[in-house]
């Protein structure tokens, strides 16, 4: 049976709950309905989340995003939804939902909601030195140059 849209989310246990870690999940093809028009309506929605005891299963949030394909809902409203539907399944140290709309009567809009676990504060941040990216076949990406045969 095919898989079906649900405003389920499964979890599963944080492998690692001692150490801050971030989890960076991009949904490039979200699609809900504008609810003054019912034109579709599309958006990158990126997550950011540092998990505390639980993490969220990758079938069932892409699921879960499916299931807003023929609902109407603002912008704003269906990011904080869609936050508080995350906070609720996962209770994380930190998320950050970033929904980037495209273009809809000529104005591009970004919604950006976040939350905090109270009492947790991030680790400093760690400024490492840049280097510059070298290919995997050696200290540069270029091929020795060979000389035509003769």
């Amino acid at each position: 049976m095919p898989s079906q849209p649900t405003k389920t989310l499964e979890t599963f246990p944080n492998p690692t709950p001692a150490r801050d870690f971030l989890i960076h999940m991009e949904v490039p093809e979200f699609t809900c309905l504008c609810p003054m028009t019912g034109q579709p309506d599309f958006a990158s929605i990126i997550i950011d989340c540092i998990p505390d005891a639980m993490c969220v299963e990758l079938k069932s949030l892409k699921l879960y995003m499916w299931s807003y394909r023929n609902e109407g809902a603002f912008h704003e409203a269906v990011t904080n939804t869609i936050l508080d539907d995350l906070i609720g399944a996962i209770e994380p140290r930190f998320i950050r939902i970033t929904a980037k709309w495209y273009v809809r009567g000529g104005i591009f809009t970004t919604v950006v909601a976040e939350h905090r676990k109270p009492g947790w504060t991030p680790a400093s941040k760690v400024e490492l030195t840049a280097f510059q990216a070298s290919s995997p076949m050696g200290a540069d990406s270029s091929f020795p140059e060979v000389a035509p045969a003769r």
